[in-house]
């Protein structure tokens, strides 16, 4: 039988589908997958204009639908801007209600390759132990430069593009495994091109909404590994992004506080216990950072966030759910964690002495790490 494939383009906000929508849809018209799928757009409080490009698409959807003919489009909206996860869990609850094998994402800024989900599903057949398929992230107009050959995290919960900016020649990738038919284990796959199994979502849950935007994909990959399934790299399948990572940076405060739930939520207790002196380090060059930069204020709202009895209500339960998936042991999956913290544009000069000393002290603590 052939498998069902959902295909969620994450939520509109503002201005997005004006900007980015057209693209994203030609693109995805011209996909050579020849099962059965289905697409949902997910509304997150809108400009006027792009909710009457999305009211547009929701009047020409039903059979024979000009723009997929074999398809079918479900317009998902939310009144207020529900966030990344939430937004996304709202069509892939609907996907895995209907009972779809796979569930891709793709971000609305994207311009996807024609032959993307067939080698996304091609690629996730290949071994029942695979939960997530990340496609190769390159650059928009720069499309010979990488964006994500998969993600990695820092041991103390930063995440970030691997390959980042570096050009990609097919005769020449990289990283010598990146050869046509191999693939990649990866920390975790950016969710901005992924796939997902649904019987792996069924067992490990979907974005924790609490995250909002930014690190549920890493959250949610560190949970298929602890589940003993596996995040890879596909190579061939090809996503063009158009990628701004100022406006990412900017959310100071999503980025630093989910990177922390994640670790709380994640690691083996005795872990916690191992990298507690150098987060608590890390936490006063933070500080001086935000005062720097001006995110002070955005920094002091991460530790007010933490200090209410809710989220430590919340956490005590999203960690129990975590570690009760757990079929693998922290020495394993640190093995792909890194000791140094790599962003974009911000680049290593400035973090070399922080690299230095962290990725020291990590190298000794994973000797450490037995369970």
């Amino acid at each position: 039988m052939s498998k069902k494939v959902a295909i969620i383009i994450s939520p509109s906000w503002r201005d997005y589908a004006k900007k980015y929508l057209a693209d994203c849809l030609e693109s995805l018209r011209g996909q050579d997958w020849d099962g059965d799928f289905k697409i949902f757009l997910v509304d997150n409080e809108s400009t006027d204009e792009s909710l009457a490009l999305l009211n547009n698409i929701a009047e020409t959807q039903n059979p024979p639908n000009p723009l997929f003919e074999r398809g079918q489009i479900e317009i998902i909206r939310n009144k207020n801007n529900d966030g990344f996860a939430k937004g996304n869990n709202d069509a892939i609850k609907i996907a895995l209600a209907e009972k779809f094998d796979y569930v891709v994402l793709f971000n609305m800024d994207t311009v996807i390759e024609p032959d993307c989900v067939s080698e996304l599903v091609e690629v996730a057949e290949q071994d029942e132990k695979i939960g997530a398929v990340q496609a190769r992230l390159m650059l928009w107009p720069e499309k010979d430069k990488v964006n994500s050959l998969g993600n990695t995290t820092h041991f103390l919960g930063f995440g970030y593009c691997l390959g980042y900016g570096k050009k990609y020649n097919p005769k020449n990738p990289p990283n010598p495994l990146f050869e046509r038919g191999h693939s990649k284990d990866v920390c975790y796959p950016s969710g901005a091109a992924v796939l997902f199994k649904a019987e792996i979502l069924k067992k490990v849950g979907l974005f924790d909404e609490e995250f909002w935007m930014y690190n549920e994909d890493q959250d949610l990959g560190w949970r298929i590994w602890l589940a003993g399934y596996k995040c890879i790299l596909a190579p061939e399948a090809v996503v063009y992004h158009k990628y701004e990572f100022a406006k990412s940076i900017k959310q100071y405060y999503w980025m630093d506080r989910n990177r922390m739930l994640s670790v709380i939520k994640n690691y083996h207790w005795l872990t916690l216990i191992l990298i507690t002196p150098a987060c608590l380090i890390m936490e006063l060059g933070l500080l001086l950072f935000s005062a720097k930069t001006g995110w002070l204020k955005e920094k002091i709202k991460v530790w007010l966030y933490f200090l209410k009895p809710r989220t430590w209500q919340y956490l005590i339960k999203a960690r129990r759910q975590a570690q009760s998936l757990r079929q693998v042991k922290d020495r394993d999956i640190v093995k792909m964690f890194s000791g140094k913290i790599w962003y974009q544009e911000v680049g290593d000069g400035r973090l070399k002495i922080a690299n230095l000393v962290f990725n020291i002290y990590w190298q000794i603590v994973k000797l450490f790490i037995i369970w």
